[in-house]
């Protein structure tokens, strides 16, 4: 374990300074790193099992800081277009990522998990791009973020849904447990008896975090908080994040994903929030590294010489499809060119998520590894030329500027 981290971390920091001169994102160095001690590439090879445990612990905090970010009000002031706009575009990246697993015989249920994985944007990605030109807190920003909020919560429930669903979408069927079979009988089926339970148990869990939860986190944080001691409160606020994560699963029998998720949403109704998240950053950047480096040890390089043209265009989804597909609803509903462009640019990629959720299916036999392959080039394809759409934008926005200064200039 010592020997993955350590190895993971130092060769991560590495090939990320080195991303970072070449001014691309940090996440490319963090795959490069993963994939030169996988084991399809010579030399050290990291021990996989352990780096999937620390990966798992790289997915609760990184869905832990989404629900810190999480903001109702937020997504609210732009729910008009971010939340019928997020389902369009997850809709039509979808149908072309399944259109293509079908076309290469892997069946509709693969298809369907393949296209779902190409159709959500890296929230780390997203993020650096707009803080880096100060669009956040602009329209095209705000847009942007609740687009990513609504295709985030897409994906918690697709977690959440599909392991009980992997036999009907042609994977290993989950075990059988003596309550689902008891509901079974009463004529709901195998599939609708796990479907009902499931929902049944994620819903328990969401009103105890909702009604409990909203009551005890806030207050165990402000009494750590006063204290005095700033090592409790860190300690507390990760005790929450791993302990509901753990929780969800071993009572409520749903993801570390989806109880982290909470975990985090429930915690940003406190006014303490934000030192929270300022206090675990390092904590979650380290995991989330590895998370990162563990996705690039399952890279099996020769997908670029042995599937060049699937790969080919399941980049092209990404990038052109999904870009495509989101400039045509913000134009259709409204917005002018410049943001169109921007929501464009920001969502041409794939992150964590797609990771996360491909993994997932690969494990429960859903899709084949050609298509945990597929995933990864095509992140590692699209982190790398966003920001040169980006640099094209910023450009013609420059371009823009001036050519608005000439006539004021002239005037004067």
């Amino acid at each position: 374990m010592i020997t993955t981290i350590a190895v993971g971390l130092a060769l991560a920091c590495i090939l990320g300074v080195v991303a970072h001169r070449l001014r691309l994102p940090l996440i490319a160095g963090y795959l490069a790193a993963g994939v030169v001690i996988g084991p399809f590439t010579p030399g050290y090879v990291a021990d996989q099992e352990i780096a999937s445990q620390l990966a798992e612990m790289g997915v609760i905090l990184l869905m832990f800081g989404v629900g810190l970010h999480f903001s109702l009000k937020d997504l609210l002031s732009v729910r008009r277009i971010a939340i019928p706009g997020a389902i369009g575009q997850i809709a039509v990246a979808t149908a072309f990522g399944a259109a293509l697993g079908i076309a290469l015989g892997w069946g509709v249920g693969a298809g369907l998990i393949f296209g779902l994985s190409l159709s959500v944007a890296s929230t780390v990605v997203l993020l650096r791009a707009l803080q880096d030109r100060a669009l956040v807190a602009e329209e095209q920003g705000r847009i942007a973020v609740g687009w990513l909020i609504v295709e985030d919560l897409v994906m918690v429930v697709a977690l959440v849904m599909i392991p009980p669903l992997a036999g009907l979408l042609g994977g290993q069927s989950q075990p059988v447990d003596a309550n689902t079979a008891e509901v079974a009988r009463l004529g709901f089926g195998t599939v609708g008896a796990t479907l009902l339970l499931t929902a049944i148990k994620v819903t328990a869990f969401v009103a105890v975090m909702l009604i409990g939860g909203a009551r005890v986190v806030p207050w165990l944080l402000h009494y750590t908080a006063h204290t005095g001691q700033r090592e409790l409160f860190r300690l507390s606020v990760l005790s929450i994040a791993l302990g509901v994560a753990f929780a969800a699963s071993a009572i409520f029998g749903v993801s570390f994903a989806l109880g982290a998720f909470f975990a985090g949403m429930v915690m940003s109704r406190s006014t303490l929030s934000a030192q929270a998240m300022k206090d675990t950053l390092p904590f979650r950047d380290a995991f989330a590294v590895l998370f990162f480096v563990s996705v690039g040890m399952l890279f099996n390089p020769n997908v670029l010489v042995e599937q060049p043209v699937a790969l080919a265009v399941t980049i092209l989804v990404i990038i052109a499809v999904k870009s495509v597909a989101a400039y045509g609803i913000v134009r259709a509903f409204g917005y002018d060119k410049e943001v169109g462009l921007t929501i464009a640019a920001s969502l041409a990629q794939i992150g964590e998520f797609s990771f996360i959720l491909i993994v997932m299916a690969e494990g429960l036999d859903i899709v084949p590894p050609e298509a945990r392959d597929l995933i990864v080039a095509g992140a590692l394809a699209s982190i790398l030329f966003n920001p040169l759409m980006f640099a094209v934008l910023d450009r013609r926005r420059t371009r823009k500027q001036a050519a608005t200064a000439k006539p004021e200039t002239a005037e004067a």
